[in-house]
């Protein structure tokens, strides 16, 4: 089982959702930098569930340091984050040995690959409670990048048929959203997504939508052509984050439907600074940063676990049955997802980083 991911810095994640813990190991910090506990607590605060579009198990997410840190510094060896489950409940999915399988999420394939040994209940490994490490894992290095002149901000580019605007100015633009529990440029958007939520989950269903991510101060001439370039670093980190079922960068699919002479970005000299006056690639050329905006879009699909009766099969007969799901459930997950996948893309710009400068890029004072 292959739960590692990453060169010059690497994550690895473990636990499931009804274990006693799940946690993150990050192999290859520099060592030196600055741990911001109140910073990993606020970031875990905006993924947390919060009022009638969220689930209702709230974990307080409560955190704690195995390994790597002395002294509030990363010692530079590999750092492992312990978060401890404190509210299951197992008897949401029962003992029984004919269990149907949920549509839309792991339950068949984990069964395929580990015949019948995983752990289930919540999802086990495949549930998106194990995200909560990714963030705390991505709230360690956020920081570091920013003392780079970094930053990273995701916002709700759509919501259903209900659109966000556009960024306008990349910094302010990006501040703003690191406050925000529901990250939404424009407030009658976040009105309308919200009430459109909540309708959803009156109707027993669920809701998905796109976020748009900017990374905003990368240097040009980040990324390894072929097989590490920066598309490639990022959406094989995307895509890990369950519920990510498309990502594009800049432009993206409307790329194909154009002429060159509508997307090509055009360069000029701005007081010494080579840009573009366009950014239809989203701030890369040939996988290697441009020292554009890297700007990326992440299809995030409608929560499987939805309270409409179901066709399905059982697992261990393969009988055509029926299912309605019990627990606590998301209507939506896009405003939980946008810090997940701010952690992610973090943990990929720091290991591109750390690949381009060495490690020693990002090492701390003494």
């Amino acid at each position: 089982m292959k739960n590692t991911f990453g060169n010059s810095l690497s994550i690895t994640l473990f636990g499931e959702s009804h274990g006693p813990y799940i946690g993150a190991v990050l192999d290859g910090l520099a060592p030196g930098m600055d741990i911001d506990v109140e910073f990993i607590k606020d970031q875990l605060l905006l993924r947390r569930p919060s009022g009638k579009i969220s689930t209702k198990r709230v974990e307080a997410d409560e955190f704690s340091f195995a390994s790597g840190v002395y002294n509030g510094k990363t010692t530079g060896t590999p750092l492992c984050i312990l978060i401890p489950n404190t509210v299951q409940k197992s008897s949401d999915y029962g003992e029984e040995t004919e269990r149907p399988a949920r549509p839309g999420h792991a339950d068949f394939t984990a069964r395929m690959k580990y015949h019948g040994f995983e752990d289930y209940r919540g999802g086990g490994h495949f549930s998106g409670r194990i995200t909560a490490a990714l963030v705390a894992a991505g709230a360690v290095v956020i920081p570091a990048l920013k003392d780079k002149g970094i930053v990273i901000g995701t916002h709700i580019k759509s919501l259903g048929d209900i659109k966000d605007r556009d960024f306008s100015d990349y910094g302010k633009d990006i501040e703003v959203l690191s406050h925000k529990v529901f990250a939404v440029l424009d407030e009658n958007a976040e009105k309308q997504m919200v009430a459109k939520i909540e309708d959803t989950a009156a109707k027993l269903d669920s809701i998905g939508g796109v976020l748009e991510t900017v990374v905003y101060g990368m240097p040009a001439g980040v990324g390894e052509p072929w097989f590490d370039s920066v598309e490639s670093v990022l959406s094989h980190g995307l895509y890990s984050i369950p519920g990510i079922k498309g990502v594009q960068f800049g432009a993206g699919f409307d790329l194909a439907g154009g002429y060159g002479s509508e997307f090509n970005d055009a360069f000029y000299n701005d007081n010494g600074s080579i840009r573009t006056k366009s950014n239809n690639n989203g701030g890369i050329n040939g996988g290697i940063t441009n020292g554009m905006p890297i700007i990326i879009r992440s299809a995030v699909k409608p929560t499987p676990s939805i309270y409409k009766e179901q066709d399905t099969v059982l697992l261990d007969s393969g009988k055509d049955t029926k299912l309605s799901i019990q627990g606590r459930h998301d209507p939506a997950i896009i405003h939980r997802a946008r810090v997940v996948v701010d952690s992610m893309t973090a943990l990929c710009v720091y290991d591109l980083l750390a690949s381009r400068f060495g490690t020693d890029f990002f090492k701390g004072d003494k």
